[in-house]
């Protein structure tokens, strides 16, 4: 009898000490959304420097099944790259994530969710208008749309409402223009996919700020360095977006696309724009 009491006690100790540990506390884990054409999709070749030493502190949620990298759609993994799809390249997020990780408490993860189509017009995360977009574009871009079951923007928010049960919801990087030249209404569009974002995810715009990065600069030859008129006009229409520079960083020979140095040097200016904007809202 004594030592049923004792089994019993000892049971009911561990189921005590089991309730009261402490749980992973949401608001210590930052998500941040991806969106964008090639350059955040990653156009560069992934080089050795790029898949070593990746803090498990930043992870990235797959948005696709990758079975030859032990992927599933809706997990959260090391982000090691490739970060957006299977075969895609160095991207902005890459070092946008461990650069945060670097700079802040070790107490906080970072999450990325990347859905960005190479080649894209924004016109493709307009979520009442991207059908008629679909349904003209080339069969190349179609393809690729296609491994988001056809809308992109249905996936991003499919995700974002999977990230929501683990972390908070904390910004939005952008990069894309190149497909909309001289798009006087770019702005604008931006604008309404952003606040459809705030709608869908119930979050608060004066919470969630957007950073828009330049394109390729006129300095590497940029075909769209004209572009950034527009990227820089961003936040006249939409209060809690900021710009982040492309000055000085390195771009192919395309005129389109960075080099592997150009994206981190990208997703670092990333990263420090978004901690002075966090810092400057506290």
């Amino acid at each position: 009898m004594k030592l049923k009491s004792l089994f019993f006690f000892v049971a009911l100790f561990a189921l005590l000490s089991s309730c009261t540990q402490k749980q992973p506390d949401k608001s210590d884990f930052h998500v941040y959304l991806a969106i964008g054409q090639s350059n955040m999709e990653g156009n560069a070749r992934i080089e050795p420097q790029d898949t070593v030493g990746v803090n498990q502190r930043f992870q990235v949620m797959a948005t696709v099944n990758c079975p030859d990298l032990g992927r599933e759609k809706g997990n959260w993994y090391t982000a090691i790259p490739p970060l957006c799809r299977c075969h895609t390249g160095l991207t902005p997020t890459d070092y946008f994530g461990r650069t945060l990780v670097e700079k802040l408490p070790a107490n906080i993860k970072i999450g990325v969710i990347n859905v960005a189509v190479g080649g894209c017009k924004i016109e493709l995360f307009d979520k009442d208008n991207y059908q008629s977009y679909v349904d003209s574009a080339p069969d190349w871009l179609k393809n690729m749309v296609e491994e988001y079951d056809g809308n992109p923007y249905a996936r991003l928010l499919e995700m974002a409402k999977l990230a929501q049960k683990d972390g908070v919801i904390k910004g939005i990087l952008l990069h894309q223009g190149e497909s909309n030249p001289n798009d006087t209404l770019w702005t604008q569009k931006v604008k309404a996919i952003y606040d459809n974002l705030m709608a869908d995810l119930k979050l608060n715009p004066n919470e969630v700020p957007l950073l828009a990065g330049e394109t390729l600069s006129a300095e590497f030859d940029g075909k769209c360095a004209a572009f950034n008129q527009f990227v820089n006009q961003l936040p006249e229409v939409l209060p809690n977006s900021y710009v982040v520079s492309s000055e000085g960083c390195p771009g192919k020979p395309d005129g389109l696309h960075f080099t592997a140095e150009g994206y981190r040097m990208l997703g670092r200016r990333y990263a420090e724009k978004m901690l002075s904007v966090q810092k400057k809202d506290k």
